[in-house]
């Protein structure tokens, strides 16, 4: 089922989460929930998507890079479940990408990202998940587990000179790519 995903200015984007329960990530309705969330993100061609997207207050993100039309030039990234995840900085340089939002349509911004994190927590069965990611990976896992702290991309920009409407965006940024 298609959730409906909340956009920015609706309380649940800038509430944050609350860790999820270990007994109950295996039970129907969580597992139902996982998979809605799934297809929820493929729905609106995201490569990331947060509970509290979907108007949940869960320390919930599932991500997945796979020949998607927002980003195509971007590495893929296995369908990934990230339950009460914990990120920590291994490379503390950052490289700054464009990056939109589901919660925050139609809309782009260049935002600075650490270039190598690692990631612990709990995946779709409840099982430990301890892995690093690096360059456009660990941008989408900064990106969805800012959503989980009540926060969005545009919190991370240095400044809002970069913040283009995506008609605007591929008109002109894209072009200059050549």
């Amino acid at each position: 089922m298609i959730l409906k995903v909340a956009r920015l200015g609706h309380p649940a984007v800038r509430t944050a989460a609350k860790p999820v329960d270990k007994d109950q990530i295996k039970t129907h309705d969580f597992q139902k929930l996982l998979d809605d969330m799934v297809e929820t993100m493929h729905e609106y061609h995201g490569v990331g998507l947060a509970a509290p997207q979907v108007h949940l207050s869960l320390q919930l993100a599932v991500l997945e890079v796979e020949q998607n039309p927002r980003y195509p030039d971007a590495p893929s990234v296995p369908l990934t479940f990230l339950i009460n995840p914990i990120v920590t900085v291994l490379d503390a340089s950052k490289i700054s990408e464009w990056e939109g939002c589901l919660s925050i349509p139609d809309m782009r911004g260049a935002v600075a990202r650490y270039k190598q994190v690692r990631v612990t927590g709990l995946g779709r069965e409840a099982e430990p998940l301890d892995f690093i990611a690096t360059d456009f990976h660990a941008r989408v896992i900064q990106h969805e587990t800012d959503h989980l702290k009540g926060e969005v991309y545009l919190d991370r920009m240095d400044g809002m000179s970069t913040l283009s409407h995506l008609a605007e965006w591929q008109r002109f940024v894209l072009s200059a790519r050549g």
